[in-house]
């Protein structure tokens, strides 16, 4: 094992044994090699791969993937059905919330308990208490049993032990998911400091931007088989396929990705329909992760449309466009787009307006407009009419999904009203950036100067 080599997995597959009824695992004792009580469930497949020092490993995969066994086996909470791990150095793991804990103990007695576990002698402990309990932020309750704790306490508390027993290795699952944003934000600052100290860190997380923006590289399970390992951006949008594919196409794409990863490919298979084209329109951008290129992902649809009553109008074909008419739903910041959609008049209509809006997974509504003040509405529109909007728009959104919605108004008398409305009628995502220097969802500043008084000099 070479010296800069911190964790090494060779040839690791780990199988559960699934009995049916509780009885069934007295069966299996009492008759042994007799007779099979059991059936075997597989959450790891002859995974291979060496992680280095210094560097911070992004696990992603669905859920039921095998991330949080691989990470057990790596600790050593679990052992492997075939294969070896070899890890070098003092780990420090966040695995489960309130592992290592004894809830009957108070917060100061866990965290004398959880350092010396993790290797620490109480005079160590003793004197990094301070820093420990500064950063935890628990307060009183650090005199409190655990047991009263709020999950949220939980991890304070166990990844401030864990961050300083200065280990070599820190490996965290999605415990810190449960934390609020600033605390959060508090752990990605201090593990950054950890991996310029050296530290290597493997972390389990569903957050792409996260992963983008922390990690070196990547590893993409699934089904315990680990399907990509490489450029974060590349096994992210992996990743992504394989959240958004339709049920019908997972084992295909399964295979296609292995097959990629044998040839030591990290670009996804390129795909085109047979007409080269969806609904007979604008042409398809083929796939390719590997590139800073937009394409579209065919999985990629939204499953939360609300199309409100049409009034006599039909908005068709919503969708995402290259300013030379291909079609992509996975972007690119600071590139150019056109959102676009056929409306059909089956009634004569005055006073027509045309909009869209963007918004987040959550709903906030990110950015929109309109296609004319409403002085200024087409006047009038004739029954049988078909008309294509377009909005062409530079994207300054972050990394991540969001959805449009598009919609039609005209007057009905002297009341303006939706003609046609459609909520959430098209999703897409944008791929996250590491050299993203602005917060937030959007992207407003153009630029950032720095002055000084005469006489100051200013270094980075």
């Amino acid at each position: 094992m070479s010296s800069d080599v911190i964790v090494e997995v060779k040839g690791l597959t780990k199988v559960f044994p699934i009995y049916d009824k509780p009885h069934y695992r007295l069966m299996q004792m009492l008759f042994d090699d007799r007779r099979r009580w059991y059936r075997e469930f597989t959450a790891l497949s002859d995974l291979n791969f060496v992680v280095r020092r210094g560097e911070t490993v992004g696990i992603v995969g669905r859920n039921g993937s095998g991330k949080s066994t691989l990470l057990q086996i790596i600790c050593g909470t679990l052992a492997p059905t075939e294969g070896e791990v070899r890890v070098r150095g003092r780990v420090a793991a966040l695995l489960e919330l309130g592992a290592g804990f004894n809830p009957e103990f108070t917060g100061r007695e866990n965290v004398y308990l959880n350092g010396t576990v993790l290797g620490l002698s109480r005079a160590q402990i003793e004197r990094k208490l301070d820093d420990i309990l500064a950063f935890a932020e628990i307060g009183d309750f650090i005199d409190r049993p655990v047991k009263t704790y709020s999950s949220g306490m939980y991890v304070r508390l166990a990844f401030a032990v864990a961050i300083h027993v200065e280990p070599d290795l820190l490996v965290v699952d999605e415990a810190l998911s449960v934390g609020d944003e600033a605390f959060q934000r508090k752990c990605f600052a201090r593990i950054e400091r950890l991996r310029e100290g050296g530290c290597t860190v493997l972390f389990v997380s569903h957050a792409a931007t996260t992963v983008v923006e922390l990690c070196d590289r990547a590893i993409l399970l699934d089904h315990g088989d680990l399907l990509a390992d490489g450029v974060p951006k590349a096994v992210i949008s992996r990743y992504q396929r394989m959240l958004y594919a339709p049920p019908e196409r997972l084992a295909e794409l399964r295979e296609q990705m292995k097959r990629e990863r044998a040839e030591g490919e990290l670009a996804l298979v390129h795909e085109r329909s047979a007409e080269g084209s969806l609904s007979g329109s604008a042409p398809v951008a083929l796939c390719n992760e590997s590139s800073n290129e937009a394409y579209f992902d065919d999985g990629l649809r939204s499953q939360s449309e609300v199309m409100y009553p049409s009034q006599g109008v039909t908005i068709m074909d919503p969708h995402l466009e290259l300013p030379n008419g291909v079609r992509v739903n996975v972007i690119n910041a600071s590139k150019k787009y056109v959102y676009t959609y056929d409306v059909e008049f089956g009634q004569a209509v005055a006073g027509a307006r045309f909009g869209m809006m963007i918004k987040t997974l959550t709903g906030v509504e990110i950015a929109g407009a309109v296609s004319a003040l409403a002085s200024e509405a087409v006047e009038w529109i004739d029954a049988g009419t078909r008309l294509t909007i377009r909005f062409e728009f530079t994207c300054a959104l972050a990394g991540g999904t969001y959805f449009m919605n598009a919609g039609v108004l005209g007057r009905l008398g002297e009341e303006e009203t939706y003609l046609d409305r459609r909520i959430d009628v098209f999703m897409f995502r944008v791929m996250p950036s590491a050299s993203r220097l602005s917060t937030g969802f959007v992207d407003l500043v153009d630029s950032v100067d720095i002055s000084a008084d005469r006489g100051i000099q200013i270094t980075s």
